[in-house]
């Protein structure tokens, strides 16, 4: 990792840049500075069906707004899809991945079975349930003649056996504040997302593989984001032990929430920088408000 500190904002454009996304991304170009490092911007547009250019182009103008500038060029994951590519043939070269079948109905009813049954289902940090990962018994031939068949599949993590191949333990410098307190040196559990989807058949890549390959390539060394990514850091600390990335800072920070006690989303049109705009608000108004204030 270069001795230069380099920060990243990184955005999905698949809807308005909220005041959720302004106090990020001051707080990432503000700690750059006093750095004296860089900021990037990432756009993250694996999901080439909800993400537009419309989008893109709005949340560019609203930080440029903001008078928030970072260095060029922006870096659009859609265009990196080879990179991703190659750590996920890595990871397939190493045998921890797996051809996963099953739809979401499936899993719903196979879990629904079992808990109905008394048995208490693991479920991830966001509160869906792990993957059941029967496929990990297929031999090759199974898995082939269901690839061959054209039945839809994703490629998953046999994570027990990447958390046996990888650095044990695992740990990240936390420089902020996890949702419950935590800070200092943080023991990753990776393990708590069960088989997560590294890609699909349509795209070779998942936000979980994609952000390492790109913290990676960039030379990102902080790491600056809300709290509602905290628990998939253990993830990343895996990918990256595995795939032999370096390990930036990072630095979690609260989430400006609405008045019922939710954190803000694409979809509270009253919180976007663009409806703020319209309402008259000023640049330097919308950045006190972010930094003056949980709730709005």
């Amino acid at each position: 990792m270069s001795d230069k500190s380099i920060f990243r904002f990184a955005p999905s454009p698949n809807g308005a840049l909220h005041l959720g996304h302004a106090y990020s991304a001051l707080l990432n170009r503000r700690m750059a500075d006093k750095a004296h490092g860089t900021m990037l911007l990432r756009l993250e547009d694996i999901d080439t069906t909800r993400c537009s250019a419309a989008y893109e182009m709005q949340m560019l103008q609203d930080l440029h707004w903001l008078g928030i500038e970072w260095s060029e060029p922006v870096r659009r994951q859609s265009a990196h899809f080879d990179d991703y590519r190659q750590a996920l043939d890595r990871l397939q070269a190493m045998q921890l991945l797996y051809p996963a079948f099953m739809t979401r109905g499936d899993i719903r009813k196979f879990v629904a079975e079992r808990e109905g049954a008394g048995i208490q289902w693991p479920r991830d940090p966001d509160g869906a349930p792990h993957y059941p990962g029967e496929e990990r018994q297929f031999s090759t031939g199974q898995r082939q003649d269901l690839i061959g068949s054209g039945k839809p599949f994703a490629w998953r993590l046999d994570v027990d056996k990447a958390c046996d191949m990888a650095e044990n333990p695992l740990f990240w410098e936390e420089l902020g504040r996890g949702p419950m307190g935590q800070t200092g040196r943080i023991k990753a559990e990776p393990s708590i997302w069960g088989d997560v989807i590294l890609a699909r058949m349509d795209v070779p890549t998942s936000y979980h593989l994609s952000v390492v390959v790109d913290d990676a390539l960039q030379s990102v060394s902080d790491i600056v984001r809300g709290h509602d990514l905290f628990h998939a850091t253990s993830m990343h600390r895996l990918l990256q032990s595995l795939l032999e990335l370096p390990t930036p800072r990072y630095h979690h920070h609260r989430l400006l929430q609405d008045g019922f006690g939710r954190k803000l989303s694409k979809s509270d049109g009253d919180t976007s920088i663009r409806q703020l705009r319209a309402r008259g608000l000023s640049a330097d108004a919308v950045l006190a408000l972010c930094e003056s204030s949980q709730t709005i």
